[in-house]
């Protein structure tokens, strides 16, 4: 099944872009992941690149693997970060979020880790699943049925190189549909987005860097105060399985009118 992808990264309101994407597309595998570095401790752009580099490095031969195996290089990418810290005590406390989504092309299935509070979404005929949870203090007040107005959403109990280690979070397998769509994003991408306007966008366009663009073009309409940077990824055909709704949901994404 063909799979077709684009991603985006960009520095938003912030003085430098702590943000990186990834991408490993191959015959027989694929992975496309987001790093955010923590920010307000040194290090967290390199702590995001080791995590990133990593990943990558482990499931580098195009073969078909297995989620035990994506978790191992998910493991030793948090491993690496330590290894860093501990040769440079000046990032001693470097860490960073992660979301991956990895592919089996062989078998159609797909799965995915995150760690912090980047985004694993799900689109199927059009219609979208948050298929992670956050790790975030305002996450876990909403859980438990409290107020979270004005708490600090970057306020994460668990990332990669964090000071409390703690695994990272790992999906079941999904068997894949032809008209599947991904979005791998850091925080600063959804915080700007619903996923009503990530769905209706996904209805207006025909390919995966059309819709990055478009979802740009209303995130363009916000403050954008973080950097922003997600993967969107295709399997088949969705734009053949969505259609543009009503032209009152599309208004953010269509320019003013004079």
């Amino acid at each position: 099944m063909k799979i077709t992808y684009a991603s985006t990264s960009q520095i938003g309101g912030r003085d430098s872009n702590q943000d990186i994407t990834g991408s490993l597309p191959g015959e027989h595998r694929a992975c496309f992941l987001v790093c955010d570095g923590v920010a307000g401790l040194p290090g967290g752009d390199k702590a995001a690149q080791i995590a990133r580099d990593r990943l990558l490095s482990e499931l580098n031969e195009d073969r078909r693997y297995s989620p035990q195996e994506t978790r191992q290089a998910v493991e030793k990418s948090a491993r690496s970060i330590r290894e860093a810290q501990q040769i440079n005590p000046k990032f001693s406390r470097m860490s960073t979020t992660l979301a991956a989504l990895f592919i089996d092309r062989d078998r159609l299935l797909a799965w995915w880790a995150h760690a912090g509070d980047s985004r694993v979404y799900h689109l199927r005929r059009g219609y979208i699943h948050q298929v992670t949870r956050d790790h975030s203090l305002a996450q876990q007040m909403k859980e438990a049925g409290y107020e979270n107005t004005g708490i600090n959403s970057n306020l994460l109990y668990n990332a990669l190189g964090a000071e409390v280690e703690r695994e990272a979070s790992y999906s079941d397998v999904l068997e894949l549909e032809d008209g599947d769509a991904f979005l791998v994003c850091t925080d600063g991408f959804w915080l700007n987005l619903t996923p009503q306007e990530m769905e209706q966008a996904l209805r207006m366009v025909n390919s995966p860097d059309e819709w990055l663009a478009l979802m740009q073009t209303a995130i363009n309409r916000s403050s954008k105060s973080d950097n922003l940077s997600a993967v969107a990824v295709w399997v088949g055909s969705p734009q053949e399985t969505t259609l543009l709704q009503s032209q009152s949901d599309s208004a953010r994404f269509l320019p003013p009118r004079d």
